[in-house]
């Protein structure tokens, strides 16, 4: 993968098929989560957290009137993503992966919400917490970090 760049109005990348291909499994993993939530999921709650930490009533109503709206836009997030790496994971050589603003807007939550997933599986709980090497998951975690930072690098103008 070529991490992005900004190209005029627009964010260019190079993925891999199997890079685009894992993105698009992902996304599609994560915007089932979200469809059918299962009771105690840690990620879930990662992706959806309480509002009111200290007022479990609160939270509560809170969310009986925010989380379905919540996850239907994540799970729209998921989906600009899968639609925009659809030709480069049908490729079979690298694939430039063009991006607008409202594209990016959309990669950068549903990368975070991979990661945030990732990162309640593997045990990582704050942010200066490492995977353990041993765990595939960790690599598939920084990697996404760096897409992550390259698309915001590239939208704060510096690459």
């Amino acid at each position: 993968m070529r991490g992005f760049r900004r190209k005029g109005a627009n964010y260019e990348a190079s993925f891999a098929p199997e890079e685009a291909r894992l993105i698009v499994q992902l996304t599609g993993q994560i915007g089932a989560m979200l469809a059918e939530p299962a009771a105690n999921d840690a990620a879930l709650k990662r992706l959806l957290p309480d509002a009111y930490r200290d007022d479990p009533e609160a939270a509560e109503e809170f969310r009986r009137f925010t989380a379905e709206s919540l996850a239907e836009r994540k799970g729209r997030n998921g989906q600009t993503v899968a639609a925009s790496l659809a030709d480069a994971a049908a490729a079979t050589s690298a694939t430039k992966v063009v991006l607008d603003e409202q594209q990016a807007q959309a990669w950068i939550r549903a990368v975070s919400d991979i990661r945030l997933t990732i990162a309640s599986r593997i045990g990582i709980e704050r942010d200066d917490d490492r995977p353990n090497p041993d765990e595939p998951l960790g690599d598939i975690y920084d990697w996404l970090a760096f897409v992550q930072e390259s698309l915001v690098v590239a939208m704060q103008g510096r690459l």
